[in-house]
């Protein structure tokens, strides 16, 4: 079974554009997977909850709801997110980023958001 990782950046895109991620997931994986996110990525949306005067406060709240029981936590350790998420790539976990410069740095495929719309995987 495969890990689809899902980073921050990527979560707040599908609220802002009402993507519903798990549908989406299940139309372009024809594999199974569970679908994952970083304990940093959760630090990360409590932190834009928590804060005053955050944009994107709304949107992150709304992320936290739809990914409560339908995402496995991973506790990948110290480092920066982007960095941890590199290591963790490999033939049997795909990551979803909307990350221009983390896509550069990943090797095997990734899923991203096409026309505020659907999901498609790149190949990295």
């Amino acid at each position: 079974m495969k890990r689809v990782i899902l980073d921050t950046n990527f979560l707040l895109a599908i609220s802002q554009f009402h993507i519903d991620v798990f549908s989406e997931l299940k139309r372009i994986c024809n594999f199974p997977f569970t679908v994952c996110i970083l304990d940093k990525t959760v630090d990360e949306l409590n932190s834009i909850v928590s804060t005053p005067g955050k944009k994107d406060k709304a949107a992150a709240r709304l992320v936290l709801e739809i990914i409560k029981g339908r995402a496995d936590i991973i506790s990948a350790g110290d480092g920066y997110a982007d960095d941890l998420l590199v290591r963790l790539a490999d033939k049997d976990t795909v990551i979803a980023t909307q990350d221009r410069e983390l896509k550069k740095r990943i090797n095997t495929l990734i899923i991203t958001i096409k026309q505020k719309k659907y999901l498609i995987f790149e190949n990295a």
